[in-house]
């Protein structure tokens, strides 16, 4: 009778059991996408304006999530993107006891500019820079300034750079491979760190009689007016360089104006170097071409040796770039770096898009690739430049032409099925980490090293031959380089300097410190990378053969490495890790086996 009863009672409010177990299984449903959901965009947002370390205040940077990974994306963000505000007077100076300031060889890497290549949704990425009282009256002073040197915030002397715009032709627009209004305020604020460190103990703001003759060629038939009544601005004692690029070129002037005073800006003249290396005469060289392609190929094989990296590339390749490489080709992982870095260092979030989903997995996660991992595109530059090409890929590397058509995103098959990717954080932190340990096995193999001596040979023969201007009382006092990321690596490559970051951010700057000894007449200098005092990690000046010395009013100590250190090394002993005595036969060596040294 009982189980009658219990049997009636469940055939009546079977409707109500069915509707309480569909209720149940759409409420996990619900809470099952929520979380998905959540996970996606906790991921973005970490690559956002508000969640990828542009502002150090940010919640992100001490919420939930792992501690390594947030130290890593402040890291990225800071050592990367080099926001103005954060560069700051370092240990440059003149001011060492005992000793006197003869003159600054100053060596820069361009500031902030777009990227190389084409970037899905770059457009809407905001490259301005606002609020700083420093760009502001710069920009005001081109704005209202007409003279010979300047006219429409153009430079209108004779010469490599007539008619080059002094500021970029986008207020926001990140522009291919162009200096941004960011990069601009950057190179300002280096120059408040030039001017407050040399300025005064190079007597910078000298002013002679007008009839004073002048010696130095490119600038000894511009004067330079000063509302002193017959007086006028040395122009001698300053020679700048750039490459003919927009952006070196604007970065030197923008840098420039913040040391100089503005009468004696406009007088300047700029010359030109034909190469990112400043090799100026010697320029030719085989050898360091063919050791160009095996750096190439011994990061193509670590790469091999690392197919879930190779995959990352691929998938945030399809992400962002326009033009992907065709299938079969690897993209290059330096492109993808500068690529994000375009978005992380102007807090744009990354963009989302369909692809297709026959794919490689690794892990068991999707990264959005048809292409095998193969061969690395070269991720070093063409040494020789003109203005009218641009560099084709990322660091002037070869490579397939850039298409500037957009592509088509709809073209799918049946067989091919499209899903919406995004970005995440993972991607982002694992891909920096490889390209940073990739980097640093680069910058210090013997190939790097020796490929930096021979590409920045010109440039060394250069700067010693300043530093003896320098020494004997020439009025040469500064000198400015202003080029590129490889023009600096290849430098610290050949003098064997020790450092953490084998990349050189936006602003980089290197400077290379004459001085004097007020006891009698030897000469010294130092060098000082981004602000540090690298010279006791050079290959010349290590082990005991620099100096210690204080730094007088500022504190703390700084090296010093004599003068003739550096002029036996360019002189006597340059080649011999090249098993070589002079340049054309270093760069004519090869060995019986394969054909490297």
């Amino acid at each position: 009778m009982l189980l009658k009863e219990i049997a009636r009672f469940s055939l009546q409010h079977r409707t109500l059991y069915c509707y309480l177990i569909l209720s149940i299984w759409i409420f996990l449903l619900i809470a099952g996408m929520y979380k998905y959901i959540g996970s996606i965009e906790n991921g973005n947002n970490l690559l956002s304006a508000k969640g990828f370390g542009y502002r150090k205040t940010e919640s992100y940077l001490v919420g939930e999530g792992d501690p390594a990974g947030r130290n890593r994306v402040r890291e990225i963000n800071q050592t990367d993107c080099t926001h103005p505000y954060a560069i700051v007077t370092g240990e440059e100076g003149g001011s060492l006891e005992g000793w006197t300031l003869q003159g600054v060889l100053l060596l820069i890497r361009h500031g902030d500019r777009g990227p190389m290549a084409h970037v899905r949704g770059i457009n809407e990425v905001d490259c301005g820079y606002e609020n700083d009282p420093t760009l502001a009256r710069y920009i005001t002073f081109l704005q209202n300034t007409t003279t010979g040197s300047t006219s429409g915030g153009h430079w209108m002397k004779t010469g490599p750079f007539h008619g080059f715009p002094l500021l970029p032709a986008a207020t926001k627009v990140c522009l291919l491979a162009q200096l941004t209004h960011k990069g601009i305020a950057q190179m300002l604020h280096v120059g408040d760190i030039v001017r407050q460190a040399y300025a005064n103990a190079l007597g910078l703001y000298a002013r002679v009689p007008m009839s004073t003759p002048r010696t130095t060629p490119y600038n000894g038939t511009d004067g330079a007016s000063n509302p002193t009544s017959g007086f006028q601005y040395v122009v001698d004692d300053v020679v700048i360089y750039s490459t003919r690029y927009r952006r070196t070129f604007q970065s030197a002037m923008a840098l420039l104006f913040a040391v100089l005073p503005p009468e004696k800006w406009l007088a300047m003249q700029i010359q030109e170097s034909h190469s990112l290396s400043y090799c100026f005469s010697d320029c030719a060289c085989p050898q360091a071409e063919k050791l160009k392609k095996q750096l190439a190929n011994e990061m193509s094989g670590h790469l091999a040796k690392h197919p879930a990296i190779g995959a990352i590339v691929q998938w945030i390749g399809a992400a962002l770039l326009q033009n992907p490489q065709a299938a079969g080709q690897q993209i290059n992982p330096l492109e993808i770096r500068d690529a994000l870095l375009a978005h992380i260092c102007h807090g744009a979030p990354l963009p989302c898009r369909k692809i297709h989903s026959n794919v490689q997995t690794v892990d068991g996660r999707r990264y959005g690739s048809k292409a095998p991992i193969s061969s690395t595109q070269d991720p070093l530059g063409l040494d020789v430049i003109n203005i009218d090409l641009d560099e084709p890929t990322l660091g002037g590397g070869s490579g397939p032409p850039i298409n500037t058509e957009q592509p088509d995103d709809s073209d799918t098959t049946e067989q091919e099925p499209e899903i919406e990717g995004c970005v995440e954080k993972s991607h982002v932190l694992a891909l920096m980490s490889y390209i940073h340990w990739a980097g640093m096995k680069e910058l210090y193999s013997q190939s790097m090293r020796q490929q930096g001596l021979l590409r920045s040979y010109g440039l060394m023969r250069n700067i010693v031959a300043y530093m003896l201007r320098m020494i004997s009382g020439d009025r040469v006092k500064f000198v400015l380089y202003s080029g590129h990321d490889k023009t600096i690596e290849y430098l610290i490559a050949s003098l064997g300097v020790q450092l953490e970051n084998p990349f050189i951010p936006y602003a980089s700057r290197m400077a290379f410190e004459v001085y004097k000894s007020e006891k009698d007449t030897q000469y010294y200098f130092r060098l000082v990378y981004n602000g540090r005092d690298v010279t006791n990690t050079i290959d010349v000046c290590e082990s005991g053969k620099s100096l210690n010395v204080p730094r007088g009013i500022r504190g703390g100590r700084g090296h010093l490495c004599p003068i003739e250190n550096i002029i036996r090394f360019i002189h006597d002993d340059y080649f011999l890790s090249l098993n070589a005595t002079n340049y054309k036969d270093a760069c004519l060596a090869q060995t019986k086996q394969e054909g490297f040294f």
